[in-house]
């Protein structure tokens, strides 16, 4: 029965992320919903600034703590191991559709264009999710969405017994990832800038977002260095961060004849590079 019931709200919780991830699509572009970042005013300037702040906080903080090892830790000891993952997911599409019901737009045009240059911003938005959707499925999908760990698929591990301390040197520096150190942070901020209509509400989002991936991956890579050491140290100091070709967070070079190890799988405990996702 345990087993049942973590299969079927590690499921919910999936088709949750899944629902939440077309919403906040449709909310960006401006389409397919009567309330978008940018819809109708509701409400003054100063307090849909002030309200949209607090849901972008309040998005920032829920998926910032929950990553941490000791909020995991505090987790694990009032839910079952295969169901951690799970809460997380849970909690962040919780937040995620507070912040899309609850935005509040205001009147005001930062650009718009049309024809040619619309259709390009479009393609490369669209391209900004798959880049973001794909690169969940260049670690582990399964895991990374608390599913594997509820019991969906085959496991190496069991997760009901999986802890920090079992996390294996399996650093994952191929696909994507030899293009970038994290293609999913890139998909993201790619979506939420490429517009044919920036509105001032979405420039507030695309701005408090980047700024949140930004030190989100800072904290990120403290811990990737932590789990991995001298490997991700050198794997850093080859591959940007976050746009390809341009090292906006440079990784120390490895002292000469320091010794690395790059292996290949996803870990046993949580996905490889997943603290901000999804």
């Amino acid at each position: 029965m345990r087993r049942i019931v973590s299969l079927v709200i590690s499921a919910a919780a999936w088709c949750g992320f899944v629902a939440i991830t077309v919403w906040t699509m449709a909310f960006l572009a401006g389409v397919a919903l009567p309330r978008t970042v940018d819809g109708p005013p509701r409400t003054t300037t100063a307090r849909a600034v002030v309200v949209d702040l607090a849901l972008l906080l309040l998005f920032a903080a829920q998926h910032s703590v929950m990553a941490r090892r000791p909020a995991k830790a505090w987790i694990r000891r009032r839910v079952p191991a295969e169901l951690e993952r799970t809460t997380y997911v849970l909690a962040t599409n919780t937040c995620l559709a507070l912040l899309l019901v609850l935005w509040q737009p205001w009147d005001q045009q930062v650009w718009h264009v049309d024809g040619v240059p619309a259709y390009a911003l479009w393609t490369l938005c669209g391209a900004g999710w798959v880049l973001a959707i794909a690169s969940t499925f260049a670690v582990d999908h399964l895991e990374l969405i608390g599913l594997r760990q509820a019991g969906w698929g085959r496991s190496s591990r069991s997760a009901t017994t999986a802890t920090d301390a079992d996390v294996t040197d399996a650093l994952q520096v191929g696909g994507l990832h030899a293009i970038v150190r994290h293609p999913l942070m890139t998909g993201m901020v790619v979506a939420f800038w490429a517009t044919p209509r920036m509105s001032a509400p979405h420039l507030l989002f695309a701005v408090a977002a980047t700024g949140y991936i930004l030190v989100g991956i800072t904290f990120e890579e403290r811990d990737l260095r932590r789990t991995f050491g001298a490997a991700y140290e050198e794997y850093a100091a080859r591959v940007p961060a976050l746009v390809p070709g341009l090292r906006l967070l440079p990784g120390p070079r490895p002292a000469r004849g320091a010794a690395t190890r790059r292996t290949f799988g996803p870990v046993s405990d949580e996905p490889t590079r997943s603290t901000l996702d999804p």
